[in-house]
């Protein structure tokens, strides 16, 4: 149990060191404190600190920094959010204020813009995508017996895939398998369209072609692209700017676990309505994100559901201002998409 003043001290050593990266000696320390207290009374103070764990010494100087524990002390006990600037939020509301497309077109630039704002890489994930609804299929000619595969979901998105079909397949036969689709399928949760298509689309479409394979194969792959789940990655190469990982071999897994979304999934678990700060090895089960932090964040978009938005950085990192900004930006993020939604449904 810590007094008013260690909490004092290490919420100002943790301050310090985010700010600057350097040790945070005593001297430093009575200037900072808002009461006047001796240098031998902090140094006292600074050792039941460290004797708790939660600051350590560094071999530079006599200085001292946050372990993983004064950390996790400080997020759970004495971090408060700073208030956004008006300017980020004016940046924020200026970059999603563009003409989007698609839903995928907004969360893509939601995580670029949270990167530039911290320097840090980042990751969304749109609202659950598993839940997404099939709203209708399109075979449109192109010529040359070539022809586009477009599929729609109930909010929004459309993928779409270009292949030939063979000389046997008629025009008639592709609309019947359309037909048949919409009317068995719309209206369905992805992940069942999935499992239908599996176990009992293959045989009602053999009414229709004879080898219904191929067009079996490119209807799957459609489905597969609209139903999974698909981060997008924001500051990629800032990894590099505040790793405290120099060997090759240790950046090039944390780029692997970047790029493999269902192993940045796990990573990222599910988080709570409320900001969550994973800390060392609280992220992850091996060694390899010990030196950094993970924020996540829901962001709610009414009926549409919840989508994630995370920030990957060092541990000394500057808490209150990121856990301020995370907080102002998932508010403009989901304002945006639920004004998208809106015009979307008129």
């Amino acid at each position: 149990m810590l007094t008013d003043r260690q909490k004092m001290i290490l919420r100002a050593i943790v301050r310090d060191y985010t700010n600057n990266g350097m040790p945070v000696g005593s001297k430093a320390l009575v200037e900072q404190l808002p009461v006047h207290v001796s240098s031998a009374t902090i140094r006292n103070e600074m050792a039941v600190l460290e004797n708790a764990g939660l600051i350590r010494k560094t071999h530079s100087s006599s200085g001292r920094v946050p372990s993983i524990q004064g950390y996790r002390y400080y997020v759970d006990h004495l971090v408060k959010p700073d208030v956004a600037k008006t300017n980020d939020i004016d940046l924020i509301k200026t970059s999603l204020g563009g003409d989007f497309q698609k839903i995928d077109e907004i969360v893509a630039q939601s995580a670029k813009i949270l990167s530039d704002l911290t320097s840090y890489t980042t990751f969304t994930l749109k609202p659950e995508l598993k839940d997404s609804r099939l709203s209708g299929f399109r075979l449109v000619p192109l010529g040359n017996r070539q022809v586009m595969a477009i599929l729609v979901t109930d909010n929004g998105d459309v993928e779409n895939q270009t292949f030939s079909v063979a000389h046997r397949v008629t025009s008639d036969q592709l609309e019947a398998v359309v037909r048949l689709i919409n009317d068995q399928l719309v209206g369905l949760p992805l992940k069942d369209v999935v499992e239908k298509l599996k176990v009992q689309i293959p045989a009602e479409i053999s009414r229709y072609m004879q080898q219904p394979e191929g067009f079996l194969k490119i209807f799957g792959d459609v489905l597969t692209r609209a139903a999974q789940e698909r981060f997008y990655v924001g500051g990629r190469m800032n990894v590099l700017d505040f790793s405290e990982q120099n060997d090759i071999e240790s950046l090039r897994s944390i780029y692997s676990l970047i790029d493999h979304t269902d192993d940045f999934a796990e990573v990222l678990g599910n988080p709570s309505n409320q900001i969550q700060v994973k800390i060392g090895d609280e992220i992850s089960n091996n060694d390899l994100l010990r030196n950094y932090s993970l924020i996540t964040a829901t962001y709610d978009v009414d009926s549409h559901g919840q989508g994630i938005i995370a920030l990957l950085g060092p541990t000394r990192m500057p808490y209150s201002k990121m856990i301020g900004l995370v907080g102002a930006f998932r508010n403009e993020l989901a304002r945006k998409l639920i004004d998208y939604y809106r015009h979307l449904d008129e």
